[in-house]
Parts: structure tokens; C-alpha cells; sequence
């Protein structure tokens, strides 16, 4: 096989998990379809950095438990006696939006009965620590709205809280941090909030220089990236500088740029097909900043939104209109967005 198809089938393969029993198992016919809507010149050089990188940002379902499995014997959160830690631990289900904090706590319910024969919903007493599990942590905003109330009106005076997330990035720590140490000042509370995660993203503006999500070096002279820039915003792009070390999980700054450079046409592209389309939706993920939130995390479950839209954005069946775009990932929800 060609160096093109291999890479398909590796493709293919590191996703084949993804919506499991939901949609059909991806094929390398099927990311040959998604990768013909890029550049014709860029698609190679595309292809080969997209298989380097969601090799390190696809989470499976084994790759979450393992990561949980490992938690539940960490002396450092359990200590030398872990099945005593878990039975008095309080598991919090208090998620707003969304089933992932659900899933999370059925895995991580499986690996503590596998590794201390306890029975999740056992578990809890006073004076026991409290769990926060979530998949991966982007802008903080859903730790920090389910978190926050709870911390005012439910949390007992004294207490930690350890929020455990597969994946975080940096920005999204930092803020709800903030946010979550001025909620509990103003309760007058003594909580404690600890974070554990297997893979942290680099995302912030001050070390948008070394960060691990797409963030432009330039804006490509093409129309509908110069029509996005034209557009007025309160926090506009600033763009990178490009660093001579690779910075994971990219193999190198000139395949990084191929990456950042075609998922933001393809995402401005099809943002000029969207009729009203939202400020937050940008090219490369919803956010509030820049040309967007650039993450490449992606879970077996779903493709969050901040990743770029060329990513999960668009409809097979639609031949025409804001939709007609061909999905790596297809998003649930994303026509609710």
C-alpha cells in the first residue's frame, strides 16, 4: 500500500471505537472522504500529522479506565489502604449538563470493584473525602457550574474535593480555580480542591508559545479567513511564534503548521456556511477567543465542539447548506448547538 493508505488505515483504526454501536465503525474509505475536502497539495503532509497526533489525543474507553484503575491504588489519593478510603469516599453526581460525569462513574464503579471488591453505591460517609469525575476539562465552565452551587449550598463546613478528569487544559484549570476558591471564600467554608488527571494541555495566552492546542503562527491569505478576521470581536487572534522544538502532542512546528493552517480554512469555510452563526463558534472550536479553542482531545463518547469544527462539524447526508460538510467525528448534538 501507498503511504497514503497506510495512514488511512491507522486512522481508521485508533478510531474504530468512536460512538461505538451508535454510528458505523469508521473505515479508511471514510477518512479518505473527510481528508478530500482539505487543500489537494496539503492532504499528504495533513494526513500524516493528524495520524501522529490523535494517536495521543483519542481517548478509548480502555484508555479512560486504566487511568481510573490506576487512581483507585494511588497512595497518594488513597493512601496505604484504599478499599478504607473508598468505602467512606462520597461520589458526587451533580452534573447539569450532559451524561459524561454518568459514564465516568460507571467505569471508575467497575475498576473499584475490581480492585476492592467495593460496591460503588456503598460507598460515602461523613467526614469522607468527595469525587468530582468528569472526562476532560476544556474552558472549566461545566466544573465550575456544577461545582460551584454545590460548594455554597450542599458541601458540608470542612472537606476536599477531587476533581478527576482523563484529560485538562491548562486555561480551564486556571479559571476554575479561580472561580472555585472565590465561591468558597464567600462561603466561609474550609474545602479543599484537588485536581488529577492523565493528560494536561497547555492552552493559556501568556504561553500560547509553548501550548499544545492549534494556535496559528499567521492567518492563511484565503477569503473566508480574511472575511472571519474582518468580523469584530472583543478578544481577537493573536497569533503564535513559531518554536523550533516539537511540542506534543505535534511531531514538529512545520507539521503542526499544516494542521493549524487547513483546519482553519476548512473552519472558516464552513462557518460562511452557517446563516447567524454564533460569535463562539469559530474555526478551529467554540470559544470566546482568538480563531477558536484549537483542542484535539476526542473521546470514544464524542467530539467535544472546542475542537475544530472540520472535525465533528457537518451531516453525510446533506448535499447542500451550512451542513455540507463531510464529519471525521460526527458530534452528537451538534445540530442543537
Amino acid at each position: 500500500m501507498s503511504e497514503r493508505d497506510d495512514l488511512l488505515v491507522s486512522i481508521a483504526n485508533e478510531i474504530k471505537t468512536y460512538r461505538e454501536g451508535d454510528l458505523p465503525e469508521p473505515t479508511p474509505e471514510h477518512v479518505d472522504r473527510w481528508l478530500h475536502q482539505f487543500s489537494p497539495a496539503q492532504q499528504l503532509p495533513f494526513l500524516r500529522e493528524f495520524e501522529h497526533v490523535i494517536k495521543q489525543t483519542f481517548f478509548t474507553k480502555e484508555n479512560v479506565k486504566d487511568f481510573l484503575r490506576a487512581l483507585v491504588t494511588n497512595v497518594k489519593l488513597a493512601g496505604a489502604a484504599p478499599a478504607a478510603y473508598w468505602s467512606s469516599t462520597n461520589f458526587l453526581s451533580i452534573q447539569q449538563n450532559g451524561q459524561s460525569q454518568k459514564e465516568m462513574l460507571r467505569l471508575f464503579s467497575k475498576c473499584l470493584e475490581d480492585e476492592c471488591g467495593l460496591d460503588l453505591d456503598d460507598c460515602g460517609e461523613n467526614g469522607g473525602d468527595f469525587i468530582y469525575l468528569d472526562d476532560v476539562m476544556f474552558s472549566g465552565n461545566r466544573v465550575g457550574n456544577d461545582l460551584e452551587p454545590w460548594i455554597v449550598s450542599d458541601a458540608p463546613q470542612l472537606a476536599t474535593v477531587h476533581v478527576i478528569v482523563a484529560a485538562l487544559h491548562s486555561g480551564g484549570s486556571y479559571l476554575v480555580k479561580k472561580r472555585l476558591k472565590s465561591a468558597i471564600e464567600q462561603s466561609g467554608k474550609e474545602i479543599a480542591v484537588k485536581y488529577w488527571r492523565a493528560l494536561e494541555i497547555e492552552n493559556r495566552k501568556w504561553y500560547k508559545n509553548s501550548s499544545g492546542v492549534l494556535w496559528p503562527t499567521e492567518a492563511p491569505n484565503v477569503a473566508e479567513v480574511q472575511d472571519y478576521m474582518a468580523l469584530p470581536t472583543k478578544f481577537p487572534f493573536e497569533p503564535r511564534q513559531p518554536n523550533a522544538a516539537a511540542i506534543k502532542p505535534f511531531s514538529s512546528e512545520a507539521g503542526r503548521q499544516v494542521l493549524e493552517s487547513e483546519f482553519l480554512i476548512a473552519g472558516a469555510k464552513i462557518r460562511a456556511m452557517s446563516e447567524s452563526p454564533k460569535q463562539s463558534m469559530r474555526p478551529l472550536g467554540f470559544s470566546p477567543f482568538g480563531f477558536g479553542f484549537g483542542s484535539m482531545i476526542v473521546t470514544y463518547r464524542n467530539c467535544p465542539n472546542n475542537c475544530p469544527l472540520a472535525m465533528w462539524w457537518g451531516d453525510p447526508e446533506a448535499t447542500s447548506g451550512a451542513l455540507h460538510w463531510y464529519p471525521l467525528l460526527p458530534r452528537k448534538g451538534y445540530s442543537d448547538i
